[in-house]
C-alpha cells in the first residue's frame, strides 16, 4: 500500500463513528427487529410490573392473595398471609430455614415462586399442631432440646417431618445425610438427630 492509498482519518470522523455505534448498542434491537410487530399478550398473562391473584391451599385452608409473578412463596406466606413461622434466613436456598412442604415434599420456599404453587397443598410450621396439641416432631424437638436460638427450628422441623415420611430414619448417619440441607448455626445437630429418630419411632408406632 502506497502513501497515496492511505486516507487520512480525522478526529471528528472517529468521534462520529463511535457515537453512532454507541447509540445502536445502547438502544439494542427493537421488538419489531426480533420478533416482528408486538402481538397482543395471551389471555391470563401478566405484564411486567403487574400483579395476579392466585389461590393457595395453605394448612388446609384456601387463601387468595395478590402478588407480582416474581414474589417467592416465602414472601407470600410471610408478608401477604402473616404466616411468619417460616423463617427467612439466607434467602438463597442454602440454610433451609424457609423449608415447607408442598404436596408432601420439602422445598425451600425462598427459591419457589408463589404462582408455581397454585393447586398444591402447602404445609407450614403453623399447620402441624392441632390446637394446643403439638405434632410428635415438635414434641420430640422440645423433649431433646433440639434447638437453641430457634431461628432454624421451623425449617428443621418441617424437614424432619419429611425425612420421617420418606423413611430416611434407619440410622443416625442416614438422618444426618437427609437433613444436611438444613443448617443450624448453634450446632444442635446431635440433639436434632435424636429428636428425629425418637419422633419417627412414635409416629410409626
Amino acid at each position: 500500500m502506497s502513501e497515496q492509498d492511505v486516507v487520512p482519518v480525522r478526529r471528528r470522523t472517529v468521534l462520529k463513528a463511535a457515537g453512532a455505534a454507541g447509540s445502536v448498542v445502547a438502544a439494542g434491537p427493537t421488538v419489531e427487529t426480533l420478533a416482528g410487530p408486538l402481538a397482543e399478550a395471551p389471555p391470563g398473562s401478566v405484564r411486567a410490573g403487574g400483579t395476579v391473584e392466585i389461590a393457595l391451599a395453605v394448612n388446609g385452608v384456601s387463601r387468595r392473595v395478590v402478588v407480582e409473578p416474581r414474589v417467592t412463596l416465602l414472601d407470600a406466606l410471610r408478608d401477604r398471609m402473616g404466616l411468619t413461622g417460616t423463617k427467612k434466613g439466607c434467602d438463597r436456598g442454602e440454610c433451609g430455614a424457609c423449608t415447607v412442604l408442598v404436596d408432601g415434599e420439602r422445598i425451600k420456599s425462598c427459591l419457589t415462586l408463589a404462582v408455581m404453587c397454585q393447586g398444591s397443598a402447602i404445609t407450614t410450621i403453623e399447620g402441624l399442631a392441632r390446637g394446643d396439641e403439638l405434632h410428635p416432631v415438635q414434641e420430640a424437638f422440645i423433649r431433646h432440646d433440639a434447638f437453641q436460638c430457634g431461628g432454624c427450628t421451623p425449617g428443621q422441623i418441617m424437614s424432619a417431618l419429611a425425612c420421617i415420611q420418606e423413611g430416611h430414619t434407619r440410622s443416625d448417619d442416614e438422618v444426618r445425610e437427609w437433613m444436611s440441607g438444613n443448617l443450624c448455626r448453634c450446632a444442635a445437630y446431635q440433639n436434632m438427630v435424636a429428636a428425629v429418630r425418637d419422633a419417627s419411632r412414635e409416629m410409626r408406632g
